[in-house]
């Protein structure tokens, strides 16, 4: 297994000469990005063009090895990448892009792991509802050899309590990551919206949205890919597990705030109170379409416990972070707003959860 301290250690002022080099006029180096066939794991790959790309349908489609994605037999590898979402590229800079893809199989179908083809179709059509977005990304620092960040590597630190939004070196592990990847985002053009330590130490969250429909999938996916590359230089792994450590510890989870058009507007919250009644009806979907292994990984974070509901059971309160459903107390006091499910794991597809919240909450099926 490759050693992950190795690239933390390069002497990073010796890129910076190379990366300083001007590109002959009319290059640029566009970065695709996809998911691969865990359905949780980034790829990418960078490709050279001679013209600088406006919007992402300007950039060609491109092909990989599947085989070596968990996507395809390697009798039949060709896998093919389909430009969605341009953002611009906190690495390399100047006009070079991130581009972020759709990934079909030889037969044109989309990739059983390219979850973004039906949440568009959802999308539009639910799109005269105005379905915005946000999601709480948490998510856990580690060393090489896997152990958190930070923890003394023959103990613990002392029990959760001073960590939460904590200032000091005893009590956050990690701060230059968070601070170069928040930079790099609104670099990018993500629409991140803040950033904060979270209860179990060596763990954070980032804040995106609110988006707008399908751009609340594009924007978080691009978000962890800079969070992975940023990591990557400092010689840090991250890890979306949504329970990096059994016991007395918090999981990491994504909560996902949404609201349509009519639940933002004066008298909404009957429409929050409907929304969620729909979404009740479906519990058992909604877990499954809340961790890439429907479930699964969830049901080690969803106990009950650590400001969680259980995964058996569907709830709903008013500031009540153990329920499945929070309604904000901001939100029931004005009479409109947002809610927020606090169901979906870490290591969800984005755009599995919004697909099933429109689905459920907005479309009634």
């Amino acid at each position: 297994m490759a050693n992950p301290e190795y690239s933390g250690k390069l002497d990073k002022s010796v890129l910076n000469h190379y990366l300083s080099l001007e590109s002959p006029e009319g290059h640029v180096q566009c970065e695709y990005i996809w998911v691969d066939g865990t359905g949780q794991g980034i790829r990418s790959k960078c490709k050279t063009m001679d013209f600088v790309p406006k919007k992402a349908e300007e950039c060609p489609v491109w092909n990989y090895d599947g085989s070596s994605t968990y996507q395809a037999e390697g009798s039949n590898s060709d896998m093919y990448l389909h430009p969605v979402a341009l953002f611009r590229d906190p690495f390399r800079r100047g006009e070079h892009k991130l581009v972020l893809c759709e990934v079909y199989k030889y037969n044109k179908e989309p990739a059983e792991t390219n979850k973004r083809h039906s949440c568009k179709k959802v999308m539009d059509e639910a799109k005269s509802s105005i379905p915005w977005f946000g999601i709480e990304q948490e998510y856990t620092l580690l060393s090489p050899d896997g152990h958190p960040f930070g923890w003394p590597k023959n103990g613990f630190p002392g029990p959760q309590g001073p960590y939460y939004c904590g200032v000091g070196a005893n009590r956050v592990y990690g701060r230059d990551i968070v601070e170069a990847h928040y930079r790099a985002c609104l670099y990018a053009g993500v629409k991140i919206a803040g950033c904060n330590a979270e209860v179990m130490p060596a763990q954070w969250e980032f804040q995106v949205g609110p988006c707008e429909g399908i751009d609340m999938g594009d924007h978080l996916w691009i978000g962890r890919y800079i969070l992975e590359r940023v990591a990557e230089d400092f010689g840090v792994v991250v890890t979306m597990d949504p329970k990096p450590m059994p016991g007395d510890w918090n999981g990491a989870g994504a909560h996902c705030n949404f609201s349509t058009l009519k639940m933002r507007q004066k008298g909404g919250i009957k429409e929050i109170e409907d929304a969620i009644d729909r979404m009740s009806n479906h519990h058992t979907r909604h877990i499954q379409a809340y961790d890439p292994k429907q479930g699964e990984d969830n049901k080690r974070r969803l106990t009950g416990l650590h400001e969680t509901s259980s995964i058996e059971d569907f709830s709903a309160g008013v500031a009540n972070r153990g329920a499945s459903i929070r309604i904000p107390r901001q939100v029931a006091a004005e009479g409109c707003g947002y809610l927020e499910d606090r169901r979906p794991s870490s290591n969800c597809d984005p755009y599995a959860v919004t697909e099933i919240i429109v689905c459920t909450a907005v479309l009634n099926k």
